[in-house]
């Protein structure tokens, strides 16, 4: 397995409008301002762009005319986007793209395309492959999306070993497990969507869609919406569809599973196999997959919120938003730094310990006194050994008094809660020290 964070991380400052080559496009969407709710749409589509000769689609010709009728979706993760991506990129016009891994053979053909803005881009492939999926990595992807301030879906891009020989369905076991364990990892506390070529069914006993589902809490929005939530009989025949005008109520191996999080609701509004807006002029499929469009609503919880990132792309994200008492009550705060910051501790009155980061560095402690809380943070980053690294904080209560650890610099960001509410706890990535850091806020009382 690899972990290819560098690939779209040393663009995480800006990631506006990446092209095939990590170029920056000219014209780049602005994020979206704050908001309390929203909607957006997904699309993922296997579009089939393996080299000429190897599938039994028309890559030339077709990749062009798929990149030309993806505007219409907010975000899209695309599956066998290999030998023909530069046509694919040069006919869409999304701001923020992940640039290709590379062709078949050397790239997995998974990359994503959004009006959206994300970060902490990751590539991982398969520990365990089998049969034909050993000639080119395969494996999933993670784009943090930005749906307002504060408001992130970690939006994972699937292609799972195919084929239904015994070997072939122990690697995709092995892969959806392998899914799973990321997920409860990298994901914990945070809204989540899986989406893409996982080479599953529900009727196939030899597949774990359904354990994956249940294992991260996951919904399927087309057995959501479509079969009012009862997912096919497990050992029963296949529900095929219709080769040439497919109804959305046929199974296929190409999915879109979801969750919300105490941070972020989140609701599946309709589903649709979109086959007939990708039809060539003579009504010939574009791939040999179908295109699937869902489209969800957002909305912020009412109480707890978060604030954004900042720092840099490496060390392992955590979220602390499952991990708060019912009622937060920040008692004491602790840091440790010395030439940057190294780790950060909140123990709350009733035990609860929520610590990140490493134990270099001098400790240094505040406890809150009663009726105090913490209400803001100052933050400065920098460079280490090739890596954005967070150097310093600064905590402040609102009765006026700081707790600081590490070495300022002048690349700095400030979170402050706004009246009526306190810091409870963190989101953000860590290592041996602090990568990254956001606040999670919680009304006072």
């Amino acid at each position: 397995m690899r972990r290819l964070t560098g690939t779209l991380a040393a663009a995480a400052p800006a990631l506006t409008g990446l092209a095939g080559t990590g170029t920056p496009r000219a014209a780049a969407a602005t994020a979206p301002a704050s908001a309390d709710s929203g909607s957006f749409t997904v699309l993922t589509y296997n579009i089939a762009g393996l080299p000429l000769g190897l599938g039994d689609s028309d890559p030339e010709t077709n990749t062009p005319l798929i990149g030309q009728r993806l505007g219409p979706y907010d975000i899209v993760d695309v599956q066998e986007d290999f030998n023909h991506h530069t046509a694919l990129y040069a006919a869409d016009a999304h701001p923020y793209r992940t640039p290709t891994s590379g062709g078949a053979g050397l790239g997995d053909g998974l990359n994503t395309l959004s009006d959206l803005p994300f970060e902490d881009f990751e590539r991982l492939d398969w520990a365990d492959c089998a049969g034909t999926d050993r000639l080119t990595p395969k494996g999933f992807t993670l784009a943090r999306v930005r749906l307002a301030e504060g408001a992130y879906v970690d939006l994972y891009n699937v292609h799972a070993n195919a084929d239904v020989t015994e070997a072939a369905l122990a690697a995709r076991r092995a892969g959806l497990a392998q899914l799973s364990a990321f997920v409860r990892a990298d994901s914990a506390g945070n809204a989540v969507i899986v989406m893409g070529d996982t080479n599953t069914r529900c009727t196939r006993t030899g597949d774990t869609i359904r354990e994956l589902a249940a294992g991260n809490g996951l919904t399927d929005a087309r057995v959501e919406l479509v079969r009012g939530g009862a997912p096919p009989a497990r050992g029963g025949d296949a529900l095929v569809c219709d080769a040439q005008a497919p109804a959305d109520d046929c199974e296929v191996v190409d999915k879109v599973l979801y969750r919300g999080s105490a941070l972020v609701e989140l609701r599946a509004t309709r589903y649709d196999n979109a086959w007939e807006s990708f039809l060539r002029s003579d009504g010939t499929h574009l791939s040999d997959h179908f295109p699937h469009t869902t489209g969800f609503s957002y909305a912020l919880a009412p109480a707890l919120r978060a604030s954004d990132f900042f720092g840099g792309p490496h060390g392992t994200a955590f979220n602390d938003a499952d991990d708060l008492p019912a009622s937060p009550a920040p008692r004491t705060l602790a840091l440790r730094g010395g030439a940057r910051l190294d780790g950060v501790s909140l123990t709350h009155a009733d035990g609860t310990v929520l610590a990140h980061g490493g134990t270099g560095g001098t400790p240094a402690s505040l406890t809150l006194a009663a009726g105090e809380h913490l209400t803001s943070v100052t933050l400065t980053k920098g460079r280490k050994d090739g890596r954005t690294r967070l150097f310093s904080a600064a905590f402040t209560t609102d009765r006026g008094r700081t707790l600081t650890a590490g070495t300022p610099t002048r690349d700095t960001r400030t979170f402050t809660a706004s009246s009526g509410r306190q810091i409870v706890g963190f989101t953000g990535r860590a290592g041996a020290g602090l990568d990254k850091l956001g606040v999670l806020y919680a009304p006072i009382g």
